[in-house]
């Protein structure tokens, strides 16, 4: 019964809105009538290996790789003596400020979901152009919300932020429980995020997205994305959470980052992860509530139940979440009104701390 269970949770829909509706509906299903596995721990660790990562994930010293990571790394962000419950991590571009904005307005104004605090901060590399390098660092000052690395940020040093992301929130925010990844065009959907993580029995190993399986490596050469054989010999990568978001736990990115060591910078990001995840001897977990690269129309009861939509523009984030005091957060929190906040790409608004106080 625990099999078939099981198999239904990870029934693979083909990609389309109807499907994501499907999937959906199959995704509530369980989360009114959970399946009693989710939450249990790991399978029995018999590889060496993953043993081995595991121990010096919990032997990790700080010290050094802090002086390291303050070397080819900057931020004016602070959270090393903050309880955070989650950290949300946003990969972004050093010339979209507008949408760093976009998300400072809306749903990254959240700094408490149910009484619990949230912290959004945004990672990048240097800008390429002289006089966007001087407006990011302006941005980092401003906001203390930005932290940046001394590698040009470009489609090839995309994987070396991803690990500088990892690095910085297992050094400077140890503290943070959970820590979601995110791209910039992203919408999360914050309350029910944090509801569905205060629901977990069982609160670490937690790597948690959509999962893709059966992923190629890139072998054309003429590719920005080309893996060499002799780096990534195998012919699959194992599964992984797509990189649009995924969820993992503090003790996930501590053995994340020393299983990186070993595993070269030319995967794709989320593949990388996936990789280093799997060396560790933690399995994707996979979620249809996170939208992979899909854009989910809005619908109230979708965006009360989702908790990711992808390609997303900086007024759809505006229209969207204006709306979502009309679908259940007003009824369960004591809030400043979105409805409230402008929609346009102005920093000057992002001053505005919006905290979500469950009544509950």
């Amino acid at each position: 019964f625990l099999l078939l269970f099981n198999a239904q949770r990870d029934i693979k829909y083909q990609i389309t809105s109807e499907t994501h509706t499907v999937e959906l509906l199959q995704s509530l299903f369980f989360h009114h009538f959970p399946n009693p596995m989710e939450n249990s721990l790991p399978l029995s660790y018999t590889d060496a290996k993953a043993l081995e990562i595991r121990d010096r994930a919990r032997k990790l010293d700080l010290d050094p790789l802090k002086a390291n990571l303050s070397s080819s790394s900057s931020s004016a962000v602070t959270c090393s003596s903050q309880e955070i419950f989650l950290l949300i991590v946003v990969c972004s571009s050093p010339e979209n400020r507008t949408r760093r904005d976009a998300i400072r307005q809306t749903w990254g104004n959240t700094t408490a979901s149910r009484g619990y605090s949230v912290l959004t901060v945004f990672a990048v590399g240097k800008a390429a152009s002289a006089s966007t390098q001087l407006e990011i660092q302006e941005e980092a000052q401003r906001h203390r919300d930005i932290i940046e690395g001394t590698f040009i940020d470009s489609p090839q040093t995309q994987t070396q932020k991803m690990l500088m992301s990892v690095e910085w929130t297992v050094i400077f925010c140890p503290r943070a429980r959970f820590i979601l990844h995110t791209a910039q065009d992203v919408f999360v959907g914050v309350p029910s995020l944090a509801g569905y993580l205060l629901s977990l029995t069982q609160q670490e190993d937690i790597y948690l997205g959509r999962v893709v399986h059966h992923a190629v490596p890139n072998r054309d050469p003429q590719s920005p994305g080309f893996v060499p054989i002799h780096l990534y010999p195998q012919q699959l990568y194992p599964d992984f959470c797509h990189g649009s978001a995924f969820l993992l736990s503090q003790d996930v990115a501590r053995k994340v980052l020393v299983a990186a060591r070993e595993v070269p910078l030319a995967l794709p990001p989320a593949a990388f992860v996936g990789v280093c995840a799997k060396r560790a001897g933690i399995s994707a977990r996979h979620s249809s509530r996170f939208a992979g690269d899909k854009h989910i129309s809005y619908n109230p009861c979708c965006y009360k139940f989702i908790f990711t939509s992808s390609a997303m523009r900086e007024d759809d984030i505006c229209v969207y979440i204006k709306k979502i005091p009309l679908f259940g957060i007003s009824a369960h929190s004591k809030i400043l009104s979105l409805a409230n906040v402008p929609c346009k790409a102005d920093a000057k608004y992002s001053a505005h701390r919006i905290a979500f106080k469950s009544t509950s």
